[in-house]
């Protein structure tokens, strides 16, 4: 019996998924503030409804408690707050973190012997090998002086939603720039993300920007800042080297199983040339169907028709 709870349950949610088991044996999942992530998760568990968490992400161990979980699934960040409490009760807590391939993978491993599938984890981290190596083959030519300067913008969730974010650079976001052939155009003085301006964005003289948004969709951020006539004199914007990060129920650029193909996205987008044969509709179908196991029928009723970004033309 598996709960989860605590911050960024979704995407935990959708790390677990993955496993076969996991209708059966998850019996708590907090409701997402984002009804699209609730649809999503409701395709692959359709009792998901009845196993809604009281108080939702911020529920505390006196609502985890009465579900009898043998294990609890935490993102690593809900450790203080929520696993030391839980542990005092004697509930085993599992901590996942997810912000990079290589603890995504690692998390799968984990969440593999928690399932007792195995050979199930070794088969998903054989599906991101393998496209990560034709990531890698690709490029594997390409000199420092061909990787152009790339800044990943984030849509602030607070707020207006007009302000901008730059991801750190032990971020993933940052990890997928330098992945798919760009050079990240990060502030190292930063250890999170920092809000920043027009002016600063001038300043950096990217030769593209890539804007991703978590609560909307990136073409409309993107679309009004080719109407700023500060953005709109920027070199990499007036050349329209300014994209829409992808995404679906989720963006794809979150530690969540989707970082791949925000990954093999942005390195077509950043080298075109070199990846003229991929097909990212056709990695879309893939993916669900491998992973997730929806047929293509299933992808192409439910997902397509919420796909953001610059995928979704």
């Amino acid at each position: 019996r598996i709960a989860v709870a605590g911050r960024a349950v979704s995407l935990i949610a959708n790390t677990l998924y993955l496993f076969p088991e996991a209708p059966e044996r998850v019996v708590a999942v907090p409701d997402s503030t984002q009804q699209a992530s609730a649809t999503f998760l409701s395709l692959l568990d359709p009792g998901l409804a009845a196993k809604a968490l009281p108080g939702g992400a911020g529920a505390g161990p006196e609502q985890v408690a009465p579900y009898r979980p043998d294990a609890v699934v935490l993102k690593s960040s809900s450790a203080e707050r929520l696993g030391e409490p839980l542990e005092r009760l004697g509930l085993p807590v599992v901590y996942v973190d997810g912000e990079s391939p290589e603890r995504f993978l690692a998390d799968v491993a984990l969440l593999g012997r928690l399932l007792g599938n195995e050979k199930r984890a070794a088969e998903i981290a054989s599906f991101y090998a393998a496209k990560e190596k034709r990531v890698r083959e690709a490029l594997r030519d390409l000199p420092a002086a061909k990787r152009p300067r790339v800044l990943f913008l984030t849509v602030a969730t607070r707020g207006d939603g007009r302000a901008l974010n730059v991801p750190p650079a032990a971020w993933l976001q940052t990890r997928l720039v330098s992945e798919a052939g760009g050079t990240p155009v990060v502030d190292e003085a930063f250890p999170g993300a920092r809000t920043v301006t027009a002016e600063q964005v001038a300043a950096w003289k990217p030769d593209r920007i890539v804007v991703a948004h978590y609560r909307g969709d990136s073409r409309e951020a993107v679309a009004a800042l080719k109407a700023d006539p500060v953005w709109a004199a920027m070199p990499a914007v007036k050349a329209g080297r300014i994209d829409a990060f992808p995404g679906d129920f989720y963006s794809w650029d979150q530690p969540d199983p989707r970082w791949i193909l925000g990954e093999l996205w942005l390195a077509k987008a950043i080298h075109p040339d070199r990846f003229s044969g991929l097909d990212v509709r056709a990695e879309l179908l893939e993916f669900f169907r491998t992973l997730y196991g929806l047929s293509e029928e299933t992808v192409k009723a439910k997902v397509v028709p919420v796909l953001t970004g610059d995928v979704a033309r």
